[in-house]
């Protein structure tokens, strides 16, 4: 995957050289995003992030996944991360998920990369359906797909685990044409 450019962001594959800012963005983010995503803890250090870096990288070379990073358009100052995973060949669909990090939230950053990823997802990977599923309580990510202009289908029980416990979840989904502007 070549880096992104869209909408004032760049969009690329996390790089070994990342782990340390990494790992600092998710230790700024416990409160806000480690609710919502249980990796998001305040011992996490450089060696997990490399970790996570390089099982994204074998994914992405193998079209499981597209987990990357959100940076400023610069290309080096991280926000974040987005992804389309969970992708099903069969059915030709996948997930969005989206983080950007504590001090930087609230600025439209995850609605834009959201945007920008999904359109690689129909544009790129000619996939034809898109889902985000976001904790039933989890307003800001709820927030993003319906900014996105996401059909909201459902609450599906117990359609999360985090935790260890099941939690039910909004499942909103995009087709090709339906991203809308903020």
């Amino acid at each position: 995957m070549h880096p992104l450019i869209a909408d004032g962001l760049c969009i690329r594959p996390f790089r070994v050289n990342d782990a340390e800012t990494f790992a600092a963005a998710v230790r700024e983010s416990v409160a806000t995003v480690g609710p919502w995503l249980p990796w998001c803890h305040a011992d996490y250090g450089a060696k997990e992030a490399r970790t996570w870096i390089g099982q994204c990288a074998v994914r992405l070379n193998m079209g499981f996944s597209y987990d990357v990073g959100v940076f400023m358009e610069d290309c080096a100052t991280l926000l974040g991360g987005v992804a389309i995973n969970q992708i099903d060949h069969v059915h030709n669909t996948g997930n969005v998920g989206y983080w950007v990090r504590e001090g930087m939230q609230r600025q439209g950053i995850a609605t834009r990369a959201a945007r920008a990823i999904a359109q690689y997802g129909f544009d790129t990977l000619r996939l034809t359906r898109l889902e985000i599923v976001a904790a039933e309580n989890n307003r800001p990510s709820r927030a993003v797909a319906e900014k996105l202009g996401a059909t909201f289908e459902c609450v599906a029980r117990n359609r999360l685990f985090v935790r260890g416990a099941p939690l039910a979840a909004a499942v909103y989904s995009l087709i090709p044409g339906d991203l809308s502007k903020d």
